[in-house]
């Protein structure tokens, strides 16, 4: 992937900051405080920093992206909802928040060959676990959506891709 320019930095710290952080915050009891060390800002600097940027829409988010193979969940299953298009985004809201979904998102429908227009994955130990997560959302589309739900499938990983988000040149 090739690096590209960032635009929106307000200043040489903002940047700093970014670049310091696109890889993941340190693994320490105080990631902050060592990001803060390393650029030569104060701790609550970072911390507020970090709050401004979120603010202004600079970046989207703080958080953990666990590797799932390496904490023993290797039935990673996409699963696709054929929803009816008038319920899809309250319906996204709903699975969204589940435990067993760690990522909802809404696709147009690519008929005649894609029906589906919801995807929710899911992360199981075993396939079965996933199966039974999958089938719990079902349920719970049907007795919450029951007009809107129509059919669902899950398409399982067959290989593990590197995974990466946007990298800024240094």
């Amino acid at each position: 992937m090739k690096p590209v320019a960032m635009p929106l930095a307000s200043d040489a710290d903002d940047r700093a900051l970014v670049l310091a952080t696109q890889g993941g915050l340190p693994l320490t009891p105080q990631p902050y405080h060592a990001i803060a060390a390393e650029l030569g800002l104060a701790p609550v600097e970072v911390m507020q920093r970090l709050r401004s940027m979120l603010a202004r829409g600079m970046i989207r988010r703080i958080g953990v992206v666990p590797n799932h193979y390496s904490i023993g969940y290797t039935a990673n299953g996409m699963s696709v909802w054929d929803i009816d298009d008038d319920a899809a985004d309250a319906v996204g809201e709903l699975i969204g928040t589940l435990p067993a979904v760690t990522h909802c998102y809404r696709r147009p429908r690519q008929l005649p060959l894609w029906r589906y227009n919801l995807f929710a994955m899911v992360h199981g130990r075993c396939r079965e676990e996933a199966v039974d997560q999958v089938a719990a959302i079902a349920a719970l589309i049907e007795s919450e959506f029951p007009a809107s739900y129509r059919a669902h499938e899950i398409l399982f990983s067959t290989r593990i891709l590197k995974k990466t988000g946007l990298r800024i040149a240094g």
